[in-house]
């Protein structure tokens, strides 16, 4: 049976996802459930479309990916299934698939439709997972339609002179790093060899490692290495660059995100030389 997973902005103080999995479980007893993050900031879709998208693409294909982020229907915001990358997503088309995949690409879009009208969004997406689950076809639950709500992402900016690329931070993590839109691909493409230093307000990093580790030089003695505070800079497992501090802990000796003063939106600069 397909594994059902689920990404939203509940929270985990309240009954809402106790009340999504018994949904679930009530309509497939041995269904697979796996909680990607109900911890995504409330209606934010880009922050949610980010822990998806980095996410999906380790489960295997069949899996359905329920995304209860500023789910609720109204006149301007249809409930949709749609099929992409053998995959299928249930949500509200709010724009937030679009940030995970071009909007052409999916290959299925319906409008769910059921017989019961006044369904909140949690039996909705219950009852459109499990239809699935069981086999069945997108085609039943609703219309097809052409596509999925367009919405634009923050994208790097190139300048003329192709020496500055501009670029804003997408996602902050649960240890404070903060990432962001410049992707490995693009700044290789931009880059041709040349000397870079990248800037975020007053810090400045002229190194990309690896791995965070690889920032560390283990052939010295622990206690005389210069590991708290140790700024880094790398390109994260989905291809973005990221903006660390070794083993921060937010709680304690604080992250990139609050040391260097960042937050969702802010500008990175990248200078080529």
């Amino acid at each position: 049976m397909a594994i059902i997973t689920l990404t939203s902005d509940f929270g985990l103080k309240d009954p809402y996802v106790a009340v999504l999995k018994g949904g679930i479980y009530s309509e497939l007893e041995n269904a697979t459930i796996v909680d990607i993050s109900h911890l995504v900031s409330p209606f934010n879709i880009h922050e949610g479309a980010y822990i998806l998208k980095t996410s999906y693409k380790k489960f295997p294909k069949g899996s359905i990916h329920i995304i209860g982020i500023d789910d609720e229907q109204t006149p301007e915001q249809k409930h949709i299934v749609a099929a992409y990358d053998g995959h299928y997503f249930i949500g509200a088309d709010n724009g937030i698939l679009s940030l995970i995949a071009p909007a052409e690409n999916f290959e299925q879009v319906i409008a769910i439709s059921l017989p019961d009208k006044d369904l909140c969004a949690t039996d909705v997406f219950v009852k459109a997972a499990c239809h699935i689950a069981r086999g069945g076809r997108l085609e039943l639950l609703g219309r097809q339609v052409g596509g999925v709500k367009e919405v634009k992402d923050l994208t790097p900016i190139l300048n003329a002179k192709e020496d500055l690329i501009t670029g804003n931070v997408i996602y902050i993590d649960n240890y404070g790093n903060v990432i962001t839109n410049i992707t490995k691909n693009w700044f290789d493409l931009i880059r041709k060899g040349r000397n870079f230093e990248i800037s975020v307000r007053n810090y400045k990093f002229s190194k990309i490692y690896n791995r965070y580790s690889e920032s560390i030089n283990f052939t010295i003695p622990k206690e005389t290495r210069d590991e708290d505070g140790k700024r880094l800079a790398l390109f994260n497992e989905l291809g973005y660059l990221e903006l660390a501090i070794y083993k921060s802990n937010l709680q304690t000796v604080g992250g990139a995100s609050s040391l260097l003063g960042l937050r969702y939106r802010d500008t990175v600069f990248i200078n080529f030389k």
